[in-house]
């Protein structure tokens, strides 16, 4: 995720101030790590630095005065161009669950057992997420947050299920 591009984004229905965009961002993206204060504001400066940002003026809501920024024509147009693109699928295969298998292999390690640990691992996940997203009152951003967090961990646990049926095959290939 690109948090300039999201900043952008959260600025396109209007002028906002750091806070705001930081609360905005982890409202609408619930499921995503939390967008810490000090990344909202050195981005922020960075984006009005290369004009994909402006000052749009200083409010004090009783308390400290508050920076807004607003979208430039320049930072609408990568906006643009940004929400036009198609996210390429990863090129490598390179997820620390692989690794972790065959260097367990390789180290003489346990895969059968680091593999069982991670499936009761990511079924205690999927059950947490399935609270979540049936919760009463739950966003339907946070549902489908969870929706597509759940389908990444039922894709890693078909891959589990097919890496243990091949573990007799990848040990015998990784003593050669």
């Amino acid at each position: 995720m690109s948090t300039p591009l999201v900043l952008l984004a959260l600025l396109a229905t209007g002028a906002k101030h750091g806070y705001e965009l930081k609360r905005e961002h982890d409202e609408r993206l619930p499921g995503a790590k939390p967008l810490p204060y000090g990344q909202v504001y050195s981005t922020l400066q960075r984006l009005e630095r290369d004009a994909f940002v402006a000052v749009a003026g200083v409010v004090q809501e009783g308390g400290p005065e508050r920076t807004l920024y607003e979208l430039t024509p320049k930072g609408d147009e990568k906006l643009q161009g940004w929400l036009a693109e198609t996210e390429p699928p990863l090129p490598y295969v390179g997820g620390a669950l692989f690794a972790r298998v065959i260097m367990a292999l390789v180290a003489g390690g346990d895969a059968r057992a680091a593999l069982d640990r991670q499936r009761a691992a990511h079924l205690e996940r999927m059950r947490e997420l399935t609270r979540t997203k049936t919760a009463p009152g739950t966003s339907a951003a946070a549902v489908l947050a969870a929706d597509y967090a759940l389908l990444h961990l039922d894709a890693d646990l078909r891959w589990m299920e097919l890496a243990l049926r091949r573990l007799a095959d990848l040990t015998e290939e990784i003593k050669r």
